[in-house]
């Protein structure tokens, strides 16, 4: 069920909203390979109906699987905004649509969620990414323990002159 409020009850009172969704209602269409959004968000909003609007404050949190886009650990990110508000028009061009007096902030939510995903996903920081290539890695490479060199006197250019154009 997406995270919805009843507009008729903010006529009376503020409306406060705490617990969870599942990350398969906020519909998030992750296209990374190295963020994975597979745990619920946690809300605690309050709203307030102001004039022709709604303003929607409070804390919002995700924690996200992640790999480290330089060593490819695993590691989590928290996605935390902690005063996250929005003011929903009622009146005029940009008012919200409401459905039987329900408004559905999953939309508002989603939006301002992944902005704050990472755009390359760090362990650390300072994370120097995956080891240089050891000595093991360049032995399998070349077949021995060591690489070809040139023949003493042996020009590089010499099997191409021989090519006949």
């Amino acid at each position: 069920m997406p995270l919805t409020a009843n507009v008729r009850h903010l006529e009376e009172r503020e409306v406060l909203l705490k617990g969870e969704l599942p990350v398969s209602e906020l519909c998030l269409d992750l296209q990374d390979e190295l963020i994975r959004a597979e745990r619920p968000l946690e809300y605690d909003l309050q709203l307030e109906k102001m004039e022709e609007s709604i303003l929607v404050q409070g804390v919002l949190r995700l924690v996200l699987d992640c790999e480290c886009a330089r060593c490819l650990r695993p590691f989590q990110f928290g996605v935390h905004l902690p005063k996250w508000a929005v003011l929903l028009p009622l009146e005029g061009e940009d008012k919200v649509s409401l459905c039987n007096d329900l408004l559905d902030l999953t939309p508002f939510v989603r939006e301002d969620m992944l902005l704050e995903f990472p755009q390359h996903p760090l362990c650390r920081p300072e994370c120097p990414g995956l080891k240089k290539n050891s000595e093991r890695g360049r032995e399998r490479r070349s077949g021995s323990g060591e690489s070809p060199k040139p023949q003493a006197g042996s020009d590089v250019w010499t099997g191409l002159d021989k090519l006949k154009l």
